[in-house]
This record gives C-alpha cells, sequence and structure tokens, in this order.
C-alpha cells in the first residue's frame, strides 16, 4: 500500500489567518482536486491531517466542519478522487494534546487505521508544524509554498535546506513529482 498525509488548509484548500469557519470559505487551492483524483487513480491510500483549533475556539461546530468535508468529498468526487480517512485535531493550542501537530498523533492514527509503516511516507504540509510531526515518525515532509508555505520557507530555510526537504509550488506539483518517482 502506498499511503500519502496531506495537510487540509494551505494545501487542498486556500487558508486564512482567520480561520475557514464554513462550507463557503472552503475553497480548493487551483489543480488541488485534481492532484488528489490523480493520486487516487494511481493507486494511493489518502489521508488527511489536519489541526482545526476553530472548533475549541468557538469559531465553528464539528458539525459545520463535516460540512466543509462533505463539500471537499463532492468537489472530489466530480474529478474522480476521493479521500480514503480525514483525521483532526479539535484541540486548541493549549489543550495538551497528543493529535495536535506537531505531534504526530494523527499519522500514527492513520498509520494504525490502513497498517502502515510511517517510515518514508510522503506528507505534505505547508507549515512548519505539518513537517516536524512528519520528521518525528520518520516519515517523508514535503512542503508546498501555497497556505503559510512562504513563510514556512523564510522562517524555517535552513531546516529544510539541512534535513534536505522538498519544496514544491503547490499540491499539483508535488503529486507530479511523486507520480514521476522525482520526490
Amino acid at each position: 500500500m502506498k499511503l500519502i498525509i496531506l495537510d487540509r488548509d494551505g494545501v487542498i484548500n486556500e487558508d486564512s489567518d482567520h480561520f475557514i469557519k464554513s462550507p463557503d470559505e472552503w475553497i480548493p487551492i487551483p489543480g488541488s482536486l485534481e492532484a488528489i483524483a490523480r493520486l487516487h487513480k494511481a493507486g494511493w491510500t489518502i489521508a488527511v491531517a489536519t489541526n482545526q483549533s476553530g472548533i475549541a475556539r468557538g469559531l465553528f461546530s464539528v458539525d459545520t466542519l463535516q460540512a466543509m468535508h462533505a463539500k471537499f468529498h463532492a468537489l472530489l468526487a466530480e474529478h474522480g478522487g476521493k479521500v480514503d480517512a480525514i483525521y483532526y485535531c479539535d484541540h486548541g493550542p493549549n489543550d495538551e494534546c497528543s493529535c495536535r501537530k506537531p505531534l504526530p498523533g494523527m499519522y500514527v492514527q492513520a498509520a494504525d487505521e490502513f497498517g502502515a509503516d510511517l517510515r518514508e511516507v510522503p506528507v505534505i504540509g505547508d507549515s512548519f508544524r505539518d513537517l516536524e510531526a512528519a520528521m518525528a515518525v520518520n516519515a517523508r515532509p514535503i512542503a508546498v509554498k501555497t497556505g503559510k508555505g512562504e513563510r514556512t520557507l523564510e522562517s524555517h530555510a535552513a531546516v529544510l535546506k539541512e534535513k534536505n526537504i522538498p519544496v514544491y509550488d503547490n499540491l499539483a506539483s508535488a503529486v507530479d513529482a511523486l507520480l514521476a518517482g522525482e520526490a
């Protein structure tokens, strides 16, 4: 099985420093749904792992989050794609849970559910905490410039270079490289 783990906000859909709080605000980044569909058609098992502290902050409910994910699934299906699981952490930054990235709890949950070894599993994220969680379980972090990606590149350039973490313009270009065996 080829497992891949994707962050959501800033990788699949547009991000906001004010949180994505409704299905109307959940807007796919151009090319992201098609990229996920290509992964699905190539036989990848696709998991999404996303921090959603807006729930703990009272900005939206679990039902609203489920409505956002229903929109995601429906739009993705229009492109012939699907994701196999969506994991979310609904805790706030001070809740001391094990699932909130940069901790790897959601990645471990995906590995357990799919019987996968996380070593070398590609994890695509835009924020450094996505990449930190991947490194914590010896997965293969891949950065994208969308979402908070440019900020991540500026503030963590030395670590990205030292750890040889590849950087792509967006999810579509990262998936192109993966499917070509270049990432």
